[in-house]
């Protein structure tokens, strides 16, 4: 047996394996993730390294192939889990090690260290009040005399303090350290990107209900957890009391969001309560400001990390808790090979160390739910709003048929429109929600029917209010086009609604109303997103219209209303999970009004007012809702009953793409004779980024099978030159359909 080795995992070299032989009184002992003693090196010196993976057969001469020394067996290390948790996503999730690697630990670029300069006395405290006297009585060397009087009252003082508050030059902090009477010390200062709202927010007690669910989890150490409350139900006060249970028995935790866009409030309330030991983890971060969040974790200068599912993979020794707010989004979900689920590498992390995982939502996934009632995991209900004045908000529909026939055409019923207007004159806030970003949904001439597409991809452009034509797909943009280059008629014009056109629209529908728009359009900068939301809770904007970032666990007391412009633009996206989402997207949504001592309105504008996610979402029965969809589940052999295996193929070819997923077909057929194999079949996009796309997609009752496919799927692609032109990516239960 063969292990292949990483030698230093800091210095971000992941893909530099080393060939060791596993001696055979070692075979049964060890693992990927363990940390070994080898010879390394011309010297053999004798170095820790990490085993990453284990083979039969030899990449080198066997001659040339050393001898393990030894299994180090001191206790798992946050190392040792990250490589045990990079060797498990590989094998579920299908991806190459060095892949899995680099998302759980991330490449340590090299970024520019912030250093610290201090000054202190190096001589006796006698000698310097000498010295001291002597140059008060130099004109000449005033600045030095400052300097000392203040170092005899501080014991140091940093460069800054010294040059800019105290006006010493450096040239005479020079001439005193060169004879020695001050000395100069050099230290790393880590970045702290916490930038929290200047608010005070007192410690609240925790109600009847709020308690029992703390002293349910914490009687349940190193189990998972479902903590199901109703929006507004204080499932944050829950977690900082978790929290502060945890840090008492010196332990650390994990704080999972989906959201960017949740950062600031999340991390604004855990730092009134927990100051410098909380800190963040997520994209918009510098790479020196992430380099340093990852070394203070490790460190020990941190005990509460907040932040998306790259989150969930900082250093921490003493982790006694992950905490997965809002579980059910699909956030969690990796977009990128490999695509891993965060909350279920959470609890394979959790099994390594023993932490407790809490899974907290309003509007649990299906398959979560599944696993509370039968028992898998512990279920924790909070069924009232923990604001004793505040009371969940009242629910219309609207059938926009109706609206139609009505010869109402813009895009707000009259029901809403006379909402805002009531709003805007009692000086309360609204929030507008539609999950379509940019001007209009696409540009079509009326004519001949022609759509303007991608040149990339098999979608549609999206037209932008700045001229521009955008993928949403590939990022390709070009001019809007006047004149349709099929038949030449001046009728092409955009069609749908947008983000941008509804920010447009408002204006002109309420004028004198201050309006901000949250999307990925206008967050591009950094900082941006806590500006636009911090701008709108501080009362500077009237109408806060948005995608789904603006209905994901915000909390803003002067919400009295909320308006849903288009609740099926998710119900028809064609895959299992369009009702779930449409279900969730609408209770949170509503959740995000009367949240303080204001009641709350929340008008729902549909197409399909009788379907179940609609009225059940109305209703904010989420019980009921659930009981339909898991029955459609069950029926269809969808999870939680099945797994179910996503294989997706790419090639500029077709030829050769048709070839090799004929191929992947046919070993799904032969390896997994009781499972269900769907397609292949174009994918949804079938043409991105100038790739053709097909996929099939395999059901099975236990995931074993699929892992085991996925391994035969790999060996295939290494060696059959059918798979030479093709790029092969796995999804293991898919949250989204190609």
């Amino acid at each position: 047996m063969f292990a292949d080795i990483v030698v230093d995992i800091a210095a971000g070299e992941l893909d530099k394996v080393f060939q060791y032989r596993v001696p055979e009184a070692l075979e049964s002992e060890i693992s990927a993730g363990m940390r070994v003693i080898i010879p390394f090196g011309r010297g053999n010196k004798r170095t820790e390294g990490y085993v990453i993976g284990l083979t039969a057969v030899p990449s080198y001469p066997e001659e040339k192939i050393k001898d393990i020394e030894q299994i180090i067996n001191d206790g798992i290390t946050a190392e040792q889990q990250l490589i045990t948790l990079a060797a498990n996503i590989k094998t579920v999730y299908g991806s190459t090690m060095a892949a899995a690697l680099k998302t759980v630990i991330p490449v340590k670029k090299q970024v520019r260290a912030v250093e610290r300069k201090t000054y202190h006395l190096n001589i006796p405290k006698e000698e310097a009040e000498e010295l001291l006297e002597k140059l008060k009585k130099d004109r000449r060397r005033t600045s030095g005399a400052v300097l000392l009087q203040a170092l005899l009252c501080q014991e140091s003082l940093s460069r800054t303090a010294v040059i800019q508050n105290l006006g010493v030059s450096p040239s005479v902090l020079k001439n005193l350290l060169d004879r020695h009477v001050i000395a100069e010390e050099t230290c790393r200062v880590y970045r702290k990107p916490v930038r929290i709202q200047n608010e005070e927010t007192a410690k609240k007690m925790l109600n009847a209900g709020q308690q029992a669910a703390v002293d349910g989890i914490l009687a349940a150490p190193g189990e998972v957890h479902l903590l199901h409350g109703i929006t507004g139900s204080g499932k944050t006060e829950v977690y900082m009391a978790l929290v502060e249970q945890t840090l008492a028995k010196g332990q650390q935790v994990i704080v999972l969001i989906p959201e960017i866009s949740l950062t600031l409030q999340t991390v604004s309330r855990f730092y009134q309560l927990f100051g410098d030991r909380v800190s963040v983890m997520n994209s918009r971060l510098s790479a020196g400001e992430r380099y340093d969040q990852y070394m203070r974790a490790k460190e020990g200068d941190v005990d509460i990390i907040v932040g998306p599912r790259s989150a969930l993979f900082m250093p921490f020794e003493r982790l006694g808790m992950i905490i997965i707010d809002e579980e059910h989004d699909g956030a969690y979900k990796s977009e990128t090979t490999p695509k891993y689920h965060a909350r279920e590498v959470a609890i394979w992390r959790s099994k390594l160390c023993g932490a407790t995982v809490v899974l907290g939502s309003a509007t649990p996934s299906v398959a979560v739910y599944h696993k509370a009632l039968t028992g898998v995991y512990h279920l924790h209900r909070l069924t009232v709003r923990a604001a004793a004045d505040s009371v969940l908000p009242k629910v219309h529909v609207i059938d926009l048929r109706e609206e139609f026939k009505l010869k109402n055409k813009k895009i707000f019923s009259e029901q809403l429109t006379e909402m805002i207007h009531e709003r805007l004159a009692k000086k309360e806030q609204v929030m507008l929600f539609l999950n379509r970003r940019g001007y209009a949904g696409f540009v079509s001439c009326r004519n001949c029917g022609y759509v303007v597409k991608c040149r990339h991809c098999d979608v549609s452009l999206t037209a932008h209010y700045d001229g521009r034509m955008k993928c949403h797909y590939c990022g390709y943009e070009q001019p809007a086009v006047k004149v349709c280059p099929v038949c030449g008629s001046k009728y092409i014009a955009a069609f749908g609604t947008g983000t941008q056109k509804v920010e447009t629209m408002v204006s002109q529908n309420f004028p004198g109303a201050k309006v901000l728009r949250l999307d990925r359009d206008t967050t591009t900068k950094k900082d941006s997103i806590d500006e636009i939301l911090s701008d709108f809770k501080n009362g500077d904007a009237d109408i806060l219209v948005g995608t789904q970032m603006i209905v994901k666990g915000h909390d803003f007391p002067k919400v009295t209303l909320v308006g849903v412009l288009a609740a099926d633009l998710s119900m028809f996206s064609g895959d299992y999970l369009a009702a779930e989402r449409t279900f969730q997207l609408l209770v949170q949504a509503a959740g995000r009004a009367g949240r303080g001592s204001l009641p709350g309105d929340v008008v729902i504008q549909t197409y399909q007012p009788d379907n179940y996610s609609i009225v059940c979402a109305a209703h904010q029965d989420y019980e009921a809702f659930y009981r339909q969809e898991i029955a459609y589940r069950e029926m269809m052999h969808y999870p939680p009953f099945y797994h179910m295996l996503a294989v997706l193929g790419e090639s500029s070819r077709m030829p050769e793409l048709d070839q090799a997923m004929a191929a992947v077909g046919k070993m799904a057929e032969v390896l997994l004779p009781e499972s269900e194999v769907v397609g292949p079949a174009s994918a949804f996009v079938s043409r991105a980024k100038d790739a053709y796309r097909k996929v099939i997609y395999i059901k099975s009752r236990t995931m074993r099978p699929l892992i085991q496919l996925i391994a035969g799927i790999d060996q295939a692609v290494k060696n059959d030159r059918i798979f030479n032109k093709v790029y092969i990516q796995f999804d293991m239960d898919p949250v989204s359909m190609y």
